[in-house]
């Protein structure tokens, strides 16, 4: 398949936007707790925008659990990547990296030129990472002193969030 300004894609696969955790009831009581005992520390303190914060935190968990994960489509063209809508030349990223643990770790990582933005994280789900890692070299480089996975990643799987 050929798209007109990227090139040939190369491969496709599609993951969840998020990791839908199965969260017990415990879990839920321990989040309000600290809900609850920052709110009240935010008010003792005086600091209403933590407070905010907790707030809209505690807002954003919520829906987030109501919420089931949309498919999003990732692709890899000639010319770049493309995640849902958004297209990213070569040129835009640094370099990439695998973290391959099954079952628990199967995730790609693309570095990007600008420092400011995050490091882009896409779950492999059922591929062969040899065969994207064969892919990829072709394009960028790999970052091989990468050995674990995100340390964002790791605290919202310890979290469930």
């Amino acid at each position: 398949m050929f798209q007109e300004n990227y090139g040939k894609i190369l491969i496709v696969w599609n993951f969840p936007e998020f990791i839908k955790y199965k969260r017990s009831q415990g879990w839920y009581i321990f989040m309000a707790i600290m809900a609850i005992g920052l709110l009240l520390f935010a008010i003792f303190t005086n600091n209403f925008l933590f407070a905010v914060i907790i707030i809209i935190f505690s807002i954003i968990l919520i829906l987030f659990d109501l919420k089931e994960p949309i498919l999003i489509k990732f692709q890899i063209f000639e010319r770049g990547i493309q995640v849902a809508e958004k297209f990213y030349f070569w040129r835009e990223l640094e370099n990439f990296w695998i973290i391959y643990q099954v079952p628990e770790i199967k995730n790609l990582y693309f570095k990007f030129q600008n420092f400011i933005r995050p490091n882009l994280t896409i779950s492999l789900e059922n591929q062969n990472p040899v065969r994207i890692r064969e892919i990829l070299l072709k394009y960028l480089k790999e970052d091989l002193e990468q050995k674990d996975e995100s340390f964002s990643d790791h605290l919202g799987k310890i979290l469930k969030i």
